[in-house]
């Protein structure tokens, strides 16, 4: 019964994840106001977990900087999503979000000193094929839109594989709770080099209560929930689930954004063979690893 507890909260947190993309939609803000908003509150949200369990906030000097650099990457990369989303539709920005493992496959070699895998570099290539496909005949905002989804995946490749480096080192909620808060300085003091209007700031108590939903739930809870359930299932269990994220989106988009009336027959075909090159690749790549009851 406990185990099937911990199953049904890992798909539960896969699909907060996601959620995401469809708040992105359902919020009538622009990105760089919801990434804004987003990791003030799972900032603070991170900060009552540290404080609640004790955790001491101090940091050593010689990861002040790349934690700054890797912070300001996952704004940029959250920044990028929802304005793909925003200009096009939320089920083509997580698709597009799916090639984050063809630029996870270069850069681990670089970063984190393993050897090349060719395997996941052709799984990503099909990948990159089905999002090629779907964008073929697109103008306008939708072949802008895959761009920009396409550079939120780099960027998302970059901060995976340089947690994974830095993690080693410092524990996962304060590594979270520093990039997020230097990610809000960072889009703060761009906001205020560039005049942004304060009235752009202003939000309405709806997209106020998904903002919150967005930063705590999806954001601070999600991911600490996600740490526990890998010391209790394993790396393997959830790293699998988690290839689910691009179904539960578009499930979700078409139920609450009626996305199936604008996009095509060759976008669910698309759609179907990137998810099971996701799921044959994650099935392929991970070794099983026993189960802590």
């Amino acid at each position: 019964m406990i185990r099937l507890k911990e199953f049904l909260l890992l798909h539960c947190i896969v699909l907060l994840w996601g959620f995401t993309g469809v708040i992105g939609k359902l919020l009538h803000q622009e990105s760089f106001i919801i990434v804004w908003y987003r990791v003030l509150i799972a900032s603070l949200g991170l900060v009552g977990y540290l404080w609640i369990t004790k955790t001491s906030f101090i940091l050593n000097r010689a990861y002040v900087i790349p934690i700054i650099l890797v912070g300001s990457v996952v704004a940029l990369h959250w920044i990028t999503f929802y304005y793909a989303i925003q200009i096009s539709t939320a089920s083509l920005g997580i698709l597009c979000l799916a090639t984050t493992t063809l630029h996870v496959v270069w850069l681990e070699p670089i970063i984190l000193k393993t050897a090349f895998q060719w395997k996941k570099l052709w799984f990503s290539l099909i990948v990159v094929a089905g999002i090629a496909f779907i964008a073929r005949d697109y103008k306008g905002n939708v072949l802008l839109a895959t761009g920009i989804g396409l550079l939120s995946a780099l960027l998302a490749g970059i901060f995976s594989v340089s947690n994974a480096k830095l993690s080693q080192s410092i524990p996962s909620p304060i590594l979270s709770f520093y990039e997020l808060a230097t990610g809000w300085v960072g889009i703060s003091l761009y906001l205020l080099i560039t005049r942004f209007p304060l009235s752009k700031f202003y939000i309405s108590w709806n997209d106020l209560w998904w903002l919150l939903f967005l930063g705590l739930v999806c954001t601070s809870f999600a991911f600490i929930a996600a740490i526990n359930l890998v010391k209790k299932l394993g790396a393997y269990t959830v790293s699998l689930t988690i290839n689910l994220e691009p179904i539960y989106t578009m499930i979700l988009a078409v139920i609450l954004l009626n996305e199936h009336k604008t996009l095509s027959i060759e976008f669910y075909v698309s759609a179907f063979l990137i998810v099971c090159t996701l799921l044959l690749n994650a099935w392929l790549s991970s070794t099983p690893k026993k189960i802590i009851t």
